[in-house]
């Protein structure tokens, strides 16, 4: 029998508020509808939210003939400290909030009456995170009912043993001694079948001359199903090799492929940390079309929908496993349980990723300044020791080199003491003391990103970083991109990621990659725009934020190459001609507000976006950005030359340029003096109006769908100053969240209202079931209304 999903009629309260409780379905996340006050003592960190513990609960009933199965429930994710008790006895504790967990029910079930399950999920110790965590069960719960002889759970794994001949490894865990038949199936056809005998585990290896290859570019996959008796299991896998090292870089099936990476946190934007298929396949997607082929989960082991939707699109992922090791970065985090822990923690994360062929490494922790001391570089040899004996894939560690060196000054170093000599009365976290990567992050705001890489370059930053990098297969440099040419030279064997790097250092990070295979690849901070960090990346202006303190109202930290709505910027059109992708792009600073203050961010390259439509700006002075690579860049603005200019090392060349309406055209040249490529954005037209569009015309009824709602002019063109609020109802639906990509958001995303953030907002639904959805929008400049047709899961 196939696991079933156990996601409804569920019911939720904060603790000790049971007779307050409301029915939801799962995935949930109990923080999102909290307050966000100055009292929060999360802070900044986690977007001013308050922090509690919650009580979810579940009736259910037992067919008498499930009475001589073994059940199992399995919650993909609970944060925090999760304990589920099952008609009153207490059945498990899972402390790390973002490993999933089985929960065996033998003997705690009832046949002839009904059942209740009780789940605690605590996050009012706070502060516990660095960033938005969410809480509650926010990924999904499933019910395993297996007959008493069966496969174990994680008992499937599949290995490709070559490339060059395709031929796989199965090895199998049964509970008891027997024979398992295994078939490598390629939809509805059989490839290949054997035998596998176990007492209880065992292997067979199986040749598949004519498969085909898993890589980013062709990601195919097959089907291995392994029958027990009754018991029959399914696993997708891809047929990949994975190797890596200072001479041939890192290869896919035997081809060098540079990793260009961003790194992502677990939350879906405007619906907080609930993790829903759609949401994270939609997430992989906008990040493969703005040109990146890997993802680094920062800082915690990702979701499985989010390895599914890899592997379906060829997104390589860098899996992470935590924050955190033994020194703690906020009060309450997983520090005090993570020695104890980390065994069974990176089990558990091989267990889950073994058979994605997405995954290519491990990462064992970021910005742990551990890694300076000598217990810590001990547990990051332990550590990728243990990992070898449960995976062949490499293993790195994301260090941040300067924090290393500054940690072992005693700066920015956490204690308990600190924490409660800093605390202010009140309870407010406003004032309280940063320390580790907060510390860090702060003094990069406060003296700009060429701090953080200078300091990186120093000799004590080195000796506090060399013998972690020892340890590891991949030295993992969080911005650490001035060591790159050196270190190339002084440690020859060494292979080298940027495990964390600037938008802007991507062009020269590119060049310096194709001359040098012991640069592997480089993953920028962030793909997208993410909830908590707040103001981080943010170049917000006064109409938009009304401070810029980063107080209560602020949510997000801004530092997206694509905004909290999955929409692009300018810095999405310079990644794209950085890794050769495009030959020239255009970025234009808002005309209304150019060269006047804004919040400062070390995290943003700049803050411009791909667009001539600043309509009422005639006669202001704005900054042209001009993407490009080649010898030389020539702008027109409606014909008339507006200056040409050598691209510098960043493949940049900016123009200050007086805005008047028309087209804006940038042209590259070669080194010939030949047209190597063009591009041009236009003005709009005066009339402005609403448009509701959503991102898929069709959408499975069990699924989600993007409604994207913008001002633009009759031709469709987006308005970046139009702005106003916006209404929405939902028919054959209900309206999950509702907002826009702004920073500064008192209102949050569950309401049916929502501002506009230069020109757009997004509204996501989910479908009553199959038939059609109506959504109807209303503001200032009109109103829309969208048809979507929702389908059978399944069915075309």
């Amino acid at each position: 029998m196939p696991k079933l999903p156990f996601n409804s009629d569920w019911f939720v309260s904060r603790m000790g508020e049971e007779d307050k409780s409301i029915a939801v379905t799962l995935p949930h996340d109990a923080m999102l509808s909290e307050p966000r006050t100055a009292q929060s003592a999360g802070g900044t960190n986690t977007g001013w939210f308050e922090g509690y513990d919650y009580v979810y609960q579940k009736a259910f009933n037992v067919p008498a003939e499930w009475a001589d199965r073994a059940m199992f429930l399995e919650f993909e994710g609970v944060y925090r400290d999760a304990e589920v008790f099952v008609n009153d006895s207490k059945a498990a504790f899972q402390p790390g909030g973002y490993t999933g967990f089985f929960v065996a029910l033998d003997g705690l079930l009832r046949t002839d009456s009904e059942n209740h399950i009780r789940v605690i999920s605590r996050n009012a110790d706070q502060p516990n995170s660095r960033w938005y965590s969410g809480a509650g069960i926010y990924r999904p719960v499933w019910l395993h009912v297996l007959p008493k002889e069966h496969i174990a759970l994680n008992g499937l794994k599949i290995q490709t043993l070559h490339h060059v001949r395709p031929s796989v490894r199965v090895a199998l865990s049964l509970i008891c001694p027997g024979t398992a038949q295994v078939s490598i199936l390629d939809g509805d056809r059989e490839l290949a079948q054997a035998a596998c005998k176990c007492h209880p585990g065992g292997t067979v290896d199986i040749p598949l001359p004519d498969a085909e290859l898993w890589s980013p570019d062709t990601p195919k996959c097959y089907t291995c199903r392994v029958a027990f008796g009754e018991d029959v299991r399914e696993e997708t896998f891809g047929i990949r090799t994975v190797a890596c090292d200072s001479k041939n870089g890192f290869c896919i099936n035997g081809e060098r492929v540079i990793l260009r990476g961003a790194c992502v946190h677990h939350d879906n934007g405007i619906l907080g940390a609930i993790t829903l298929p759609d949401a994270e396949l939609r997430k992989v997607r906008l990040l493969k079309q703005a040109g990146y082929n890997a993802i680094r989960s920062a800082h915690n082991p990702c979701s499985k929908a989010l390895l599914d939707a890899c592997d379906r699109l060829g997104m390589l992922v860098l899996d992470e496993y935590a924050d955190m090791w033994y020194i703690h970065k906020t009060r309450y985090d997983y520090a005090s349980l993570m020695p104890d822990n980390w065994k069974n923690d990176l089990r558990d994360l091989v267990d889950k990723d073994f058979n994605h062929p997405s995954v290519v490494m491990y990462s064992i922790g970021n910005e742990v300044s551990e890694t300076a001391q000598k217990r810590g570089i001990e547990l990051t040899g332990q550590m990728t020791e243990y990992l070898h004996q449960l995976d062949s894939r490499p293993v790195t560690c994301g260090i941040n080199i300067f924090f290393n060196f500054l940690s072992s000054l005693g700066l920015g170093v956490y204690s308990d003491k600190k924490a409660e000599k800093s605390a202010p009365s009140g309870g407010t976290s406003a004032k309280k003391k940063a320390v580790g990567s907060e510390f860090f992050n702060n003094l990069a705001g406060l003296f700009g990103s060429e701090f953080m890489k200078f300091g990186a370059t120093l000799h004590g930053s080195d000796v506090k970083t060399r013998d972690a990098f020892a340890k590891l297969d991949v030295a993992g440099y969080n911005y650490g991109e001035k060591r790159y040419v050196r270190d190339l030279k002084k440690y020859p064997d060494r292979v080298i990621l940027g495990s964390e790097t600037f938008c802007a250092d991507a062009a020269r990070f590119w060049d310096l990659a194709k001359k040098h295979p012991a640069l592997i690849g480089d993953f920028v901070w962030t793909g997208m725009d993410y909830l908590g960090e707040v103001g981080l990346g943010a170049m917000e202006y006064r109409d938009y934020a009304p401070d810029f303190d980063h107080g209560p109202g602020w949510i997000t930290a801004s530092a997206g190459v694509l905004d909290l709505t999955g929409a692009s910027t300018g810095q999405t059109a310079y990644t794209q001609v950085a890794f050769e992708l495009s030959p020239i792009r255009i970025g234009v600073v808002p005309a209304d507000h150019a060269f006047e203050p804004h919040s400062p961010s070390a995290w943003r390259m700049s803050n411009t976006y791909e667009s001539w439509a600043w309509n009422g700006c005639e006669g202001k002075e704005t900054r042209v950005e001009v993407y490009a690579r080649g010898a030389k860049v020539a702008l027109f603005l409606n014909g008339k030359p507006m200056g040409e200019k050598k691209p510098d090392r960043d493949s940049r060349a900016v123009f200050r340029v007086t805005w008047q309406p028309g087209e804006l055209t940038a042209v590259v040249y070669g080194a010939d003096g030949a047209e190597v490529g063009r591009t041009s954005l236009s003005s709009a037209g005066e009339e402005t109006r609403l448009a509701a569009e959503p991102e898929e015309p069709r959408v499975s009824a069990e699924g989600l769908c993007y409604v994207r709602l913008r001002y633009t002019d009759e031709n469709g063109l987006l308005k970046p100053l139009a702005r106003g609020d916006i209404r929405v109802a939902v028919e054959g639906g209900r309206l999950l969240a509702l907002g826009s990509a702004c920073p500064y958001n008192e209102r949050g995303y569950l309401t049916d209202t929502t501002d506009t953030y230069y020109g757009q907002a997004l509204a996501i639904v989910k479908p009553k079931g199959p038939g059609e959805l109506v959504l109807r929008a209303e503001s200032p400049y009109g109103s829309a209304q969208v048809h979507i047709s929702c389908r059978e899961e399944g069915a075309r």
